[in-house]
Parts: structure tokens; C-alpha cells; sequence
């Protein structure tokens, strides 16, 4: 009798939690919006160069790379996919915080985020639909359609985008004192959100963090190295080579939980890579940008 009734708690906890977290991310996606104007779009078009290196690096590349990460470690297929979902997320508002402290092009950074987020609709099914097939990972197709997961993003992230760029733009003195608040209550969220669900499968989490985290390591370090690399190639100069790193380094897990969460319900072993990977980029992106002004 315990046992079923410890069963019936599980599962009710963890429909719960699937039903928040689209929920958490709409209002992250809100605060985005709020702190957004139709001027931050500007940078697409006036330095176009730096943008497309940052779009290419971001949306091609990393996908690319850890693509090739998952098939020279020969990582589990449950864990695969949970990178290929953290790869195909686009740069949160940590990016844009992270590229102000380094000194880098901070305009740049949320041009990024913004069109990338806009587009990630398309962009996260197409990833995570074309590596499942390369991967022979049939999981993904059979919870969800690509069309599905498509318009679940558009509900939860690009309505609440534009929602807060329009209210933005009608009490935008009132909403600018307001947006630190919403970003300081997204931390606490996901905050509670991870200790909960690690705490769900705190006999499995161990083993979980030695197959997850060795791959987000090398895959946020390489990927900020190339990109910064890259961009040393083709962008105009060093504030953008520091933005396009960053913005390659730090991905919104959040937006990748909610995927994870929605293709899979709170199976934690597909999460795990987004945990891993999100405690590994604040560490490696505060050495990355000490390393940054150490060099100049």
C-alpha cells in the first residue's frame, strides 16, 4: 500500500512540474520581451557582418559540433539527445549580463538573443528532429511531432516576447524599474525547479552527472573557443569576438528544460545534460571573461 501510494505521489509530482515549467519559461520569455525595443533589433541591420557570424556559430555550428562531441564520446542515446537539446537552445538573458561584464558588444549580444529566441519555433524542433534521426533516436517522434513541439514554443516563447515588448512600449518608465525583479524570480524558479527534480532521482543523479558532464564541459569550452575564434576571423573587432563567444558559451536552459520537459515529461535523465551544462557555463564563463581581461 505505501509503495503504490509512494508511486501515485511520484507521478502526481511530476505532472505538476510538467505543467509549471512551460508556465516558468512564458514568463521568463515575458521578462525578455519587457526588457526588449524595437531600437535593440538595430544591430541586425547596421553591422549585418557580426551578426551572421554570431547566427552561424550559434544555430550551425554549435549544433554541429555537438553532433560530433556525442558521436566521438559514443554517449547514451538518452543523454545525446539532452545535448543535442541544450545545442539547440538559443542564448538566454545570462549572455547578455555575462557580454557586459567582459566589456564586449553588448548591443550585439541582444540582437542576438532576441532573433534567435524569436526563431528557436523552427530552429529547436528542426535540430533536435534531424539529430534524433542521425542519432537513430526514435523516442523524440514518438511523444511529439515536430509541428507539435513547434507550436508549444510559439506559446510559450514568442507570444510572451512580443506580449512584453508591446507592454514595454506603452509603460515603458514603469516596466524598466520592473525587470531585474523578473530576472531575479526566474533565477529562484529554475533554482527550485533543479532541486527538485534532483532530488527525485538523487539515487540515480551521481551516475547521471559522470555520463552528462564530462560532455557539457568540453562542449561549452570548445564552443566558446571557436566561436571566439571565428569571430577573430570575421568580425569587426574585440567586443564582438568577446559577444559572439559568450553568446555560443551560455544557452538558455530553461527553454531547453521545458523542451526536455515537454518531448519526455520529467524523465530526468534527458534533463540531466541541461543541468550539467548550466552549471558548468556560469563556471567556465566567469574564467573565460577573467582570461579575457588578463590578456589585454
Amino acid at each position: 500500500m505505501d509503495k503504490i501510494c509512494l508511486e501515485v505521489d511520484t507521478v502526481i509530482r511530476r505532472e505538476i512540474v510538467s505543467k509549471i515549467e512551460p508556465s516558468r519559461l512564458a514568463v521568463i520569455m515575458l521578462g525578455l520581451g519587457l526588457g526588449l525595443k524595437l531600437e535593440d533589433f538595430s544591430k541586425v541591420f547596421k553591422s549585418p557582418k557580426d551578426f551572421i557570424v554570431g547566427f552561424i556559430s550559434q544555430l550551425i555550428i554549435l549544433p554541429i559540433v555537438a553532433y560530433l562531441l556525442i558521436i566521438i564520446l559514443r554517449t547514451p542515446p538518452e543523454i545525446a539527445i539532452g545535448v543535442m537539446i541544450i545545442a539547440a537552445a538559443p542564448g538566454g538573458v545570462t549572455s547578455n549580463v555575462m557580454t557586459k561584464f567582459a566589456d564586449g558588444d553588448v548591443a550585439l549580444s541582444i540582437s542576438l538573443t532576441a532573433v534567435i529566441s524569436l526563431l528557436s519555433i523552427i530552429t529547436v524542433p528542426l535540430i533536435i528532429f534531424t539529430s534524433a534521426d542521425l542519432l537513430g533516436i526514435t523516442e523524440v517522434s514518438k511523444n511529439i511531432s515536430m509541428g507539435g513541439i513547434a507550436i508549444k514554443m510559439f506559446l510559450v516563447v514568442t507570444v510572451p516576447v512580443i506580449l512584453g515588448m508591446i507592454i514595454r512600449r506603452f509603460a515603458e518608465t514603469f516596466i524598466s524599474s520592473k525587470v531585474e525583479i523578473f530576472n531575479k524570480l526566474n533565477i529562484i524558479l529554475f533554482a527550485i525547479f533543479f532541486v527538485a527534480a534532483f532530488y527525485e532521482e538523487r539515487e540515480n543523479i551521481l551516475s547521471f552527472i559522470k555520463q552528462a558532464g564530462l560532455i557539457a564541459l568540453i562542449l561549452n569550452i570548445s564552443m566558446m573557443v571557436i566561436a571566439y575564434y571565428i569571430a577573430k576571423a570575421f568580425a569587426s573587432g574585440v567586443k564582438q569576438m568577446r559577444c559572439i563567444a559568450l553568446e555560443c558559451g551560455l544557452q538558455n536552459g530553461t527553454l531547453a528544460l521545458c523542451v526536455s520537459t515537454q518531448i519526455f515529461g520529467t524523465d530526468i535523465l534527458y534533463a540531466i545534460p541541461t543541468g550539467a551544462y548550466a552549471l558548468v557555463m556560469y563556471i567556465t564563463g566567469f574564467i573565460f571573461i577573467y582570461i579575457l581581461k588578463r590578456s589585454n
